[in-house]
């Protein structure tokens, strides 16, 4: 006969192995998501906000690590490593021609009029191809996307005409499209990754480069450039992105709750852009960037040949359908 010490024994035994059983499961997967912005980009907080959601809906099962600022590589390298199996997910764009020649419509110079319009094409038909193609060629799967404020061109002067641009040297992200447009409007540009731009500007190795608001606030460009000339050439959006190989693992439940945070994830990082957009300018205002108004219709009208004869020939009848709306 067992004695009632026997039982108490046992009883705490059976306590102590599901507690050690429910933390094992508890840490069933951890998913690494890197990205290029700082700790105060609406990207990070929305994946901060991936991260918990995802979080609760597996009961603690699937946590999400992120790592701002470049800290768990370049943007290209990450890509890289989802495909090769060693980074679960990151936050990219169109840096994804390099594989799936669609996601250059992500940020086609001058093709969205407004917010709206880029809305109905990301969540419509060809927006739904150009994830597929992604699937398919890059093995990174879009989950979310988040929008971007429209593309601005920083600089020490103010620049309102291609003709002021005088062969000015210029970073560009590691995109085809924009190096052939940017050599088309009249500059140099120069592809760079974007953790080298800060120094790169303050040493003079290059004179301006080209971001939304809220990569131009939080890289600090104001202590190395004066002016923001709001050439919004490019109205554009970001997907958040988790490693094919990763996904393929995962159970349909699983997936299905990948999803629904990405969802939650995206619509946070909607509200948080909306909200951000006039204060970020006020910011930039404020520590001394000029913002100057230029002649978009000549930078357009000057782009508009670039654009459609640099773009991979299967999508170039979508981006002529782009410019004659």
């Amino acid at each position: 006969m067992i004695s009632k010490l026997g039982i108490k024994s046992i009883l705490a035994g059976i306590a102590l192995a599901t507690a050690l059983s429910t933390s094992v499961f508890a840490q069933e997967l951890t998913l690494k998501l890197g990205h290029l912005a700082n700790e105060q980009n609406s990207w990070h907080k929305a994946s901060l906000k991936f991260g918990e959601e995802l979080s609760a809906l597996t009961d603690g099962r699937i946590a999400v690590e992120v790592f701002p600022n470049d800290s768990l590589g370049r943007e290209m390298d990450l890509i890289n490593g989802m495909q090769l199996g060693t980074v679960e997910m990151t936050i990219t764009g169109e840096s994804l021609q390099n594989w799936a020649p669609m996601a250059a419509l992500l940020a086609i110079p001058y093709g969205y009029s407004s917010l709206e319009d880029m809305d109905a094409f990301a969540s419509g038909e060809v927006g739904k191809q150009i994830e597929a193609q992604i699937v398919e060629r890059a093995q990174v799967r879009p989950i979310a996307y988040f929008a971007r404020g429209p593309r601005n061109l920083t600089a020490n002067k103010a620049i309102k005409t291609p003709a002021d641009l005088e062969r000015m040297r210029m970073r560009v992200p590691n995109v085809p499209l924009f190096v052939d447009v940017w050599t088309a409007l009249g500059a140099q540009p120069t592809p760079m990754a974007f953790s080298e731009v800060f120094t790169s500007l303050q040493n003079g190795t290059i004179s301006g480069q080209e971001n939304p608001l809220a990569l131009i606030q939080s890289a600090s460009f104001n202590e190395v450039q004066t002016h923001v000339n709001v050439t919004q050439h490019v109205r554009s959006w970001i997907y958040l992105t988790i490693a094919e190989q990763v996904w393929n693992r995962l159970s349909e439940e699983d997936q299905g709750h990948v999803m629904e945070a990405a969802r939650r994830a995206q619509a946070f990082e909607r509200e948080q852009f909306l909200k951000d957009e006039d204060a970020i300018r006020a910011d930039l205002e404020a520590k001394g960037m000029t913002f100057v108004e230029v002649d978009q219709k000549a930078f357009a009208d000057k782009a508009r040949d670039a654009v459609i004869n640099s773009v991979d020939e299967s999508i170039r009848p979508i981006v002529e359908g782009l410019f004659n709306n």
